[in-house]
């Protein structure tokens, strides 16, 4: 496969070749050569990811609705707010609803966008679309097909300290407090009553 690159940007570089070199369930992974701006040639390995959705779920006291879950890749348990890949064809907000549902049992009467980001722009195509949760009533039992996790409850400012001494590492979660820290923020300035 060649690719032109995009005229628009002088950095692009032109893809000569590309090979998918393994198929995972959602993962698929790419090698390919470039010719990059300056004339050489080099080498890119990436993944392709469907792209995911995390949820930042507020409770009305305030609290935030966490989970601890294994990470495989790095051996241990990581806080994290609850989040999941789309599946194909899926609406991000319908995703991220039945991502808080599965892995909470909780549903929001209130839902607002706060962005997306890209986690990992050296080797991925993963883009994380970012929602806020309100109004939060639980509804049913965890159905989180396999997944093994606690759902617990902490204030911001507890979730703020553990990223501070590195208890929370994972940085869609950073992400989402900063943002969340940022929205209340901006919601007070405004004088609108929040969380």
């Amino acid at each position: 496969m060649t690719a032109e690159p995009d005229q628009s940007d002088p950095l692009a570089e032109e893809t000569l070749d590309s090979r998918l070199v393994y198929t995972g369930r959602f993962l698929r992974v790419y090698e390919d050569t470039v010719r990059c701006p300056d004339g050489h040639v080099a080498p890119r390995e990436y993944l392709r990811h469907p792209g995911a959705v995390m949820v930042v779920p507020v409770l009305d006291d305030g609290r935030l609705l966490l989970e601890r879950q294994y990470r495989y890749p790095l051996r241990r348990s990581f806080i994290e707010f609850p989040a999941g890949k789309i599946d194909p064809g899926e609406d991000i907000l319908a995703c991220a609803q039945r991502e808080l549902r599965e892995e909470t049992g909780y549903v929001a009467r209130e839902w607002t966008y706060l962005g997306g980001f890209h986690n990992a722009v050296g080797y991925c195509d993963e883009k994380i679309e970012v929602y806020l949760a309100r109004g939060l009533a639980f509804e049913a039992t965890v159905d989180n097909d396999g997944e093994v996790l606690e759902v617990f409850t902490a204030t911001l400012d507890e979730l703020l300290a553990w990223i501070d001494d590195g208890t929370v590492t994972d940085v869609k979660t950073i992400i989402g407090a900063y943002w969340w820290q940022r929205f209340r923020q901006r919601a007070l300035a405004g004088g609108e009553a929040s969380g």
